[in-house]
């Protein structure tokens, strides 16, 4: 009996198509269970701070806004990455440099009236992340360091930030 017949049949039996098709989908099977890709494990939950900047927030009463307690949502590139905790805020005087008449230079309160409205805070927020391998920590699926943008939103709000410091976030 020869082992390839006349029509292209393994045996007389088995088409060398399928022969072939059933091989190749066996060895995928096994690459995908014996092979696996590179996991990353994260340690869940880690307690962090992170303090974020905020830079010209335009609002009439930011005070009555933002409260130390409040739970706020935080969006990271355009995802949904959880709820953290308002622990602190700190508004920033708006000053502008004048030049004063002996040469030097000194930071004075903006007199413009339309920069009443405009608010410099930093924030710390507080909340549980996953601790990466490298140290960074990660909100919903997304690295935050130090730089990254963070879109912060409540009931009444939504504005940019930008991270300035990370602590807590130790393996």
């Amino acid at each position: 009996m020869a082992i390839l017949d006349s029509k292209g049949r393994l045996f007389g039996k088995v088409s060398i198509l399928d022969a072939g098709a059933a091989l190749i989908i066996l060895m995928v099977v096994a690459g995908i269970f014996l092979l696996p890709g590179k996991t990353t494990s994260y340690a869940q939950g880690s307690p962090i701070e992170v303090d974020v900047i905020v830079r010209g927030l335009n609002a009439i009463d930011p005070k009555n806004m933002l409260k130390p307690g409040d739970k706020i949502s935080v969006i990271i590139r355009n995802e949904p990455s959880g709820q953290v905790d308002l622990t602190k805020l700190e508004f920033l005087p708006r000053t502008l440099p004048i030049p004063q008449p002996d040469g030097s230079v000194k930071a004075l309160p903006d007199p413009r009236p339309e920069m009443r409205f405009s608010n410099d805070i930093l924030i710390t927020l507080n909340g549980n992340a996953k601790v990466a391998d490298d140290g960074g920590i990660v909100f919903g699926n997304k690295k935050v360091k130090i730089g990254t943008s963070l879109e912060l939103e409540g009931p009444k709000y939504s504005f940019n930030s930008s991270v300035i410091d990370i602590r807590g976030a130790k393996k």
